[in-house]
C-alpha cells in the first residue's frame, strides 16, 4: 500500500446562477466524510466545515493574479476570502468505519473537504446553466463570459 489509509468522501451543492451578472451564490453544501473513527465528533463536523469553505473559496472567489512573478493581489483588499456572508448552510456528515491503521480507529480529515467542494460547485454551476466551466475561480465575470459565449451563435467558417 502507498498510504497507510485512505480517504472517501462525497459532497453535493445547491447553486443559485444569475445569469445576467454571472453570480454564483451557494445555497446549501453536504459534505460527507468517511472519518474512520470521529473521536471528537464536534472537532470532526468543524474540520470539515472549515475544509468545505476554504473549497468555496477555491471555486468562486480566491486567485493569485500573478505578473512578471510578482503577486499583484497580496492583501486581503484584492484577494477575496469567503467570508460568514458567502458561506451557506454546511450539513457535515460523518460516516464512522473503523480504521485498524489509524490512531484509535480515526482517519485525517483536515483537506479532504476542501477537495471534494469546488468540483460539486463546478459541477451545480453547470447544472444550472448548461455550461461547464473551465477555469477556477468561476467569478461572475468569467461566468458573464461563458454564458455570453453560449448565447453568440458561431460565426460561418471563412467569415
Amino acid at each position: 500500500r502507498v498510504f497507510i489509509t485512505y480517504l472517501f468522501g462525497a459532497h453535493a451543492t445547491e447553486v443559485l446562477v444569475d445569469t445576467e451578472t454571472g453570480q454564483v451564490k451557494t445555497v446549501r453544501i453536504v459534505a460527507v466524510h468517511d472519518v474512520g473513527r470521529a473521536i471528537n465528533p464536534q472537532l470532526v463536523e468543524g474540520q470539515i466545515e472549515g475544509g468545505v469553505v476554504q473549497g468555496l473559496g477555491m471555486a468562486l472567489m480566491e486567485e493569485c493574479i500573478m505578473k512578471q512573478g510578482k503577486m499583484m493581489n497580496p492583501g486581503f483588499t484584492d484577494y477575496i476570502l469567503p467570508t460568514f456572508v458567502d458561506t451557506p448552510p454546511i450539513e457535515a456528515v460523518f460516516l464512522e468505519h473503523h480504521d485498524p491503521e489509524g490512531p484509535f480507529g480515526a482517519h485525517g480529515v483536515g483537506e479532504p473537504p476542501l477537495i471534494g467542494t469546488p468540483p460539486a460547485i463546478l459541477g451545480a454551476i453547470h447544472d444550472a446553466i448548461g455550461i461547464q466551466m473551465a477555469q477556477t475561480p468561476a467569478t461572475p465575470e468569467r461566468v458573464w463570459r461563458a454564458l455570453q459565449a453560449a448565447r453568440t451563435p458561431a460565426e460561418p467558417a471563412g467569415v
